[in-house]
This record gives C-alpha cells, sequence and structure tokens, in this order.
C-alpha cells in the first residue's frame, strides 16, 4: 500500500516518463495559518491532459487549479507561490474555512531536471528511508539528500523545503475484533497495517479489512516489519505469552510508539513481568499503557478510535512524518 504523497510522487515520475512531451506541475501546500483543510506539506499532481492525483483541499482549490489549467494560467516554467484565503470574496468562492490563509506552491516538473530527484525519492521511501528536497522559487529546480528523519515542511524566503519518508506502518498483535477495528481506521488514515497472531483459529476467523495477516512470533514480527523510527506497535490480545513477547521486542527497538492494550491494574502486573524479564527504566517508559486517549471508551470501535486520536495527537507534537 501507498501513502498519499508516494502515489503523487509516482504519479508525476511515471507521467513525465512516459508522456514527456505533456505538461506537469506538482503542487504543495506551502504555508498554513489559521483552519485549513490539509496541512503543510500535501501534494496534488496535475498534467494539461486534465490528469490529476492527489488532495490540497477537499475540492475547492482543486478546482481553481483546473480552472487556471484550462485558462493556461498556470506557471509554464519554474514555480510560484499561490496564495487563498486572503480575501473574504475567495473564501467564499472556494469554499475555504473561516480564517484560513495558505499558500501553494505550484511547480512545473521538468522530465530532464525532475525525474532524478522523483526517483531518489520513490527509492527512499520504498528502503524506509527519509530524503529531502529543496525547491528554488522561483527558479523551480530542486535540490535533495538524504536525511535521518522526518523535518517538518519549511518555507522560506526563496525555497521551501520538504521531507518525504515512509508511510508509518501499524503492526497489531492479536487478530480479535478489535484489531479488525482498529484497522478499517488506520488504513483510512494512510496507515500501512499488517496483524500477526500465532493462533491460527483467529486468524482463519478475521473479518476485517484486507491487510498482511502474518503467523508464527510476535517478536519476530516485530524484528522483520515494525522495528524502524517510522514503526508502530499495538498488543491486543490480553495474552502475556503473546503480548509480552512482543512488547520485549518492540521496546528495544527504534519504533516510534509502542503500546497496550488493558486496565491500570493489568498494566501494573506487565510492567513487573518486562522487570524481571530485563528491560530497564527508559525503555518501560516508553510503553503507552493503557493504551489509547481516557474518553471513556468501551466497545472495540471505541476503543479504536481513543488509539487514533492519541496517534494523531502525539504526530501533530513531533516530528514524525
Amino acid at each position: 500500500m501507498q501513502s498519499a504523497n508516494q502515489a503523487v510522487l509516482q504519479a508525476a515520475f511515471a507521467w513525465l516518463q512516459e508522456m514527456p512531451e505533456i505538461p506537469v506541475w506538482l503542487c504543495t501546500v506551502a504555508s498554513v495559518q489559521g483552519s485549513a483543510p490539509r496541512p503543510p506539506g500535501a501534494l496534488l499532481v496535475c498534467n494539461a491532459r486534465g490528469d490529476q492525483l492527489g488532495s490540497l483541499s477537499g475540492g475547492c482549490i482543486e478546482e481553481d487549479l483546473l480552472e487556471r489549467l484550462r485558462s493556461e494560467a498556470l506557471p509554464v516554467a519554474g514555480a510560484e507561490l499561490v496564495p487563498y484565503g486572503v480575501t473574504a470574496e475567495q473564501n467564499e468562492r472556494l469554499g475555504l474555512p473561516c480564517g484560513g490563509l495558505l499558500q501553494v506552491l505550484l511547480q512545473r516538473l521538468e522530465p530532464a531536471r525532475d525525474l532524478p530527484w522523483l526517483a531518489a525519492a520513490l527509492e527512499a521511501i520504498a528502503a524506509r528511508q527519509c530524503l529531502q528536497r529543496s525547491v528554488a522559487i522561483p527558479a523551480g529546480s530542486t535540490q535533495w539528500c538524504s536525511v535521518v528523519s522526518h523535518v517538518p515542511l519549511q518555507l522560506q524566503p526563496g525555497e521551501l523545503c520538504q521531507t518525504f519518508g515512509p508511510q508509518m506502518r501499524m503492526l497489531l498483535v492479536g487478530a480479535g475484533q478489535l484489531s479488525q477495528s482498529l484497522a478499517e481506521l488506520a488504513l483510512a488514515m494512510d496507515y500501512d497495517v499488517l496483524v500477526v497472531d500465532p493462533r491460527e483459529g483467529l486468524r482463519a476467523q478475521w473479518q476485517g479489512p484486507a491487510v498482511s495477516l502474518l503467523g508464527g512470533m510476535p517478536d519476530d514480527a516485530v524484528r522483520a516489519y515494525a522495528s524502524d523510527r517510522h514503526s508502530i506497535v499495538i498488543t491486543l490480545t490480553h495474552d502475556p505469552r503473546i503480548d509480552d513477547m512482543a512488547l520485549m521486542e518492540a521496546l528495544t527497538t527504534e519504533a516510534w510508539y509502542v503500546g497496550a492494550l488493558g486496565s491500570r491494574k493489568t498494566t501494573e502486573k506487565r510492567l513487573q513481568r518486562l522487570r524481571q524479564l530485563g528491560l530497564d527504566a527508559a525503555q518501560l517508559a516508553r510503553l503507552h499503557a493503557p493504551v489509547g486517549l481516557d474518553i471513556g471508551s468501551k466497545t472495540p470501535l471505541e476503543i479504536a478510535v481513543s488509539i487514533m486520536a492519541e496517534l494523531v495527537s502525539l504526530r501533530r507534537q513531533s516530528v514524525v512524518a
């Protein structure tokens, strides 16, 4: 499964490579003030045939870009910053949230100039690494380099810097009903979801979305699929023989988030077991348990909502892509 931005970059690369004679523009939300439908870094790609992929606003700005395309008002070269939401009339016409102000960078892509950095970005994402592009404004040229981790988008006079990284991967331990609800929400929010459960019977009864269902031991799954800083591991089985194996491994990796389902009493017992198994205080401090925000959730879907809400909150506070 591709992330939204990865799919946009892939489309831009394919169009430039397969149809070099057709103009292509990469559009990036460069800055946001107040309320806005999409965050800085959101991408859309369009071409002179009217094809488009991605989202900047959920519809209103996209319609304006298509009108600019039809009237040949998009830049014929280089890069241009276009403001939206500057006037009340524009807010009403485009349907922007009240008070919202954003800038969109319109960058005309050229095969010889832009195919190399697009290829490098796609290769980095596939290898679960990060790459930063720097776009010169108004020249439109792009420089790029590898970076260790995600850096928030920066718009400076004459330059936009943006990091592309791998899709956040969520490894769910346990194939029960809560995992099914959580997988549905996570997929809708652009996560790459895998489920591991050594119990063949529960895997056979899976009625959730189409995700990778892994057998074998959960600690092996963590090592193989969810050990980098773009990974999330959440244990949901209530069975210490399964959950503790995953937690022992996950808490020693670079995984960005490690969570465990259970009451506060269950969490205290789990922490005692993990201490006895050799995890130190710093490693145990990384555990989010009980998992999710305390919103009084009871049903599987409500608990899934609380977990996703906590992840949204933490990601907005951090520099994770």
